[in-house]
């Protein structure tokens, strides 16, 4: 079957390394991981990040189908506000995660996994026969790019009518980029500061739009030292800033409560799916837990590596890389309970090889230093 494309498909083809990704045809890097990731970090880096599903809810009962189908409440939120949350299904198991905002009093726009489009679009719209709200699914409509990186708010502010550092973090708001009008919100997939871009009513046959929009941007950012950036430096950094990748770190046979997401279940609601389940799991306690690795010797680990304890199997990572900032291998992975306190010392079993490892906390990175709360700006 031939991979899907998006708008800006012909520059990432003249420009970087292509690798199937989710059904798509998609940069994995341009002049390398490393000097991408290393962008990101000290100055600013734009993706494209298109491939991500989308869809608009809305009608008088888009809060309460929202409601129930996440289990974070959205029907507080505030025009303009958006948040994280997790769709589970009925076992507590976690469906996707995904971000969603209030456009107005009775729209919503929901970003999530590129991997899911469909799975999580057949979801919501069965769920929304239930209730008095429309759903559309617009992911091929909409151009979404990521600008990410201490210098993102210099970069756009530099093409912007409107003062982007006003702009809460989960937030976002409709400003005009040099002449087109988008959805900006500060959001992103990095650990650092950024935004992620939507710009609207934009169908695939209009790439020429999409290709000088991000021109437009790439232009501003000269100044500050941008770069275009792949999928392998995306994944480095949200690794080193602890984030959760949905199909290695989160699926249907885990939980929220197991993967570090307790946040944003909030069992005083009303109802929702896997409610039940979670209230069972909460009362009797979790048996794992998804924990922070970083290897005290050379190596870099890679999902599936096991984790062990006394030589006895504690777990398996699943995510892993060499930290292009730390100079060390990094992992995530669920291991039973009493293995993830902080400072347990475990071995990573890679290519028949036991590497010294130990457990510790996540980010990776001194958030001082590194991070969209870093200090040193």
């Amino acid at each position: 079957m031939e991979l899907q494309k998006t708008h800006l498909y012909n520059f990432h083809k003249s420009n970087g390394h292509l690798i199937d990704f989710a059904g798509f045809e998609m940069p994995i890097w341009y002049d390398g991981i490393i000097s991408e990731h290393l962008a990101v970090r000290n100055d600013v880096g734009i993706f494209d990040v298109t491939h991500m599903g989308r869809c608009i809810v809305e009608g008088k009962g888009a809060a309460d189908l929202l409601n129930y189908i996440l289990t974070r409440d959205v029907a507080s939120s505030s025009i303009g506000q958006g948040r994280y949350s997790v769709m589970c299904n009925e076992n507590g198991g976690i469906i996707d995660d995904l971000v969603a905002f209030r456009l107005e009093d009775e729209k919503y726009f929901m970003v999530y996994n590129a991997s899911n489009r469909k799975k999580d679009f057949e979801f919501i719209k069965k769920n929304a026969q239930s209730f008095d709200a429309k759903v559309k699914d617009v992911s091929d409509e909409i151009v979404m790019v990521a600008v990410q990186g201490p210098k993102s708010v210099n970069v756009l502010q530099n093409i912007s009518d409107s003062d982007l550092s006003s702009i809460r973090y989960y937030w976002g708001s409709w400003v005009n980029i040099e002449d087109q009008k988008v959805f900006i919100t500060r959001t992103g997939y990095t650990g650092e500061d950024g935004f992620e871009i939507f710009l609207w009513d934009t169908p695939l046959t209009e790439v020429e739009k999409a290709e000088r929009f991000w021109q437009i941007i790439l232009g501003a950012g000269r100044e500050y030292g941008i770069k275009p950036i792949g999928l392998g430096a995306r994944d480095t950094l949200r690794l080193e800033a602890g984030m959760c990748l949905y199909g290695n770190d989160m699926n249907e046979d885990t939980t929220p409560l197991e993967s570090r997401l307790s946040w944003v279940v909030q069992f005083e609601k009303k109802d929702f799916v896997g409610k039940k389940a979670l209230l069972r799991q909460k009362s009797e306690g979790i048996k794992r837990k998804l924990a922070g690795f970083r290897l005290l010797e050379k190596g870099v680990p890679r999902p599936g590596n096991k984790i062990l304890f006394d030589g006895k199997e504690i777990g398996q990572l699943t995510s892993g890389t060499f930290s292009p900032l730390l100079r060390y291998g990094i992992g995530l992975g669920h291991v039973f309970l009493k293995y993830a306190e902080l400072g347990t010392q475990v071995d990573i079993s890679i290519r028949n090889k036991t590497i010294k490892a130990e457990v510790t906390d996540i980010p990776f990175y001194d958030t001082l230093k590194y991070g969209r709360k870093r200090q040193n700006v």
